[in-house]
């Protein structure tokens, strides 16, 4: 062989015995820690920015994103592509449509200030379910969900309810939705009006004025949804509630909240006003 190579006995020998740089140590430490993070399969959406994030949490590794991502590409690691966002046509407007409060300005203030609500279509081996969610626009967190195998009025007035009585908000609050005939039928607008809540909604047809919820159920699809494939409804529900409770409020971090996961950022601000109080007082 070292004939066929033309190198020396020595020299060949001396390059199987040298070990690794300290630089290359590190990186195949990196590589491992990337894929231990990938295990979890929704996780497999993460990009350097969330990764360097989970590095230093879960491995105590500081690694800049230039880094990672030149890692990542050499090792061939594939973030989950990301579906982009289609403009439908407009439709038939209604005169039960309520004013864009919104007008796509998706930064709330505080805690139960906002909430942003939808209604999308998961396909299973007996047919559709409909998952409808209320999402907060502050913290990110999936307020309340409901699934049924029906979409009609019934589906978003549950949710609503359900998002109240966990939340119990102040008067005011903005809810906005699209225009769909669930969110513009008589019975949603008493209920809105019974709990003091204020009614926002999309202009007609067009899914950017409610992009931050439409996103959520994009990216639910892709970590969880597509990965599991066609499955009975009973399982769909139970991953819905795996993927919502267990990993997407607990969990997944968030570039808008400092790579924080929803609840975490709202325990670092409850805490913070633990203390401001402490001090007050």
């Amino acid at each position: 062989m070292c004939d066929t190579l033309d190198v020396s006995r020595s020299g060949f020998y001396k390059h199987l015995d040298a070990k690794l740089t300290d630089r290359s140590e590190e990186n195949k430490r990196i590589v491992e820690c990337i894929y231990e993070v990938r295990k979890n399969p929704h996780k497999k959406s993460y990009g350097a920015p969330r990764l360097k994030a989970e590095l230093l949490e879960e491995c105590g590794l500081t690694v800049s994103i230039k880094r990672i991502t030149k890692l990542m590409k050499a090792n061939n690691i594939r973030v989950n592509s990301k579906k982009k966002f289609k403009a439908t046509g407009s439709s038939k407007p209604t005169d039960k449509a309520k004013e864009n409060i919104l007008e796509q300005n998706f930064k709330a203030e505080s805690k139960n200030k906002i909430w942003v609500t939808d209604i999308t279509y998961i396909w299973t081996r007996e047919g559709w379910l409909y998952l409808s969610c209320i999402l907060d626009l502050w913290s990110k967190k999936i307020v309340a969900y409901e699934i049924q195998d029906s979409m009609t009025t019934k589906l978003v007035s549950d949710t609503l309810t359900k998002a109240y009585l966990k939340e119990s908000p102040n008067a005011g609050l903005i809810i906005h939705s699209d225009q769909g005939s669930q969110y513009t039928s008589n019975e949603y607008a008493r209920l809105v009006n019974k709990l003091g809540l204020t009614h926002s909604m999309s202009r007609r047809g067009n899914c950017y004025d409610n992009a931050v919820i439409e996103s959520f159920h994009a990216t639910l699809k892709k970590e969880m949804v597509y990965l599991e494939g066609v499955i009975c409804m009973k399982e769909m529900k139970l991953k819905i509630f795996d993927y919502i409770e267990g990993f997407y409020n607990r969990e997944r971090r968030h570039s808008s909240l400092g790579n924080m996961s929803p609840l975490n950022f709202e325990k670092m601000f409850e805490k913070s006003e633990e203390r401001l109080s402490t001090i007050l007082t």
